[in-house]
């Protein structure tokens, strides 16, 4: 049996999709950052749901993750209104 590289394993635990926005630097990691963002309320979402995070918990990891992403849309100087 072949042992699967760390690449493999690397993007089915973390995926990425590409970006279809306008290209600007700043948009494109806001994307990446958004996408690391829904990746980790997966698994918050899934560890309270099985148990393992109680509800409190799973609450304040998703609250800290959000004020992560807020600071780095603001950090990044995004304008929804473009």
């Amino acid at each position: 049996m072949t042992q699967p590289n760390s690449q493999d394993k690397n993007s089915f635990l973390y995926p990425r999709s590409r970006y279809y926005g306008k290209f600007q630097p700043e948009t494109l990691a806001f994307n990446a950052n958004l996408q690391e963002f829904a990746q980790r309320i997966t698994y918050i979402s899934c560890l309270e749901t099985g148990g393992k995070l109680s509800p409190e918990e799973a609450y304040e990891q998703i609250r800290a993750l959000w004020k992560q992403l807020r600071h780095s849309k603001k950090e990044l100087s995004i304008d929804v209104n473009k």
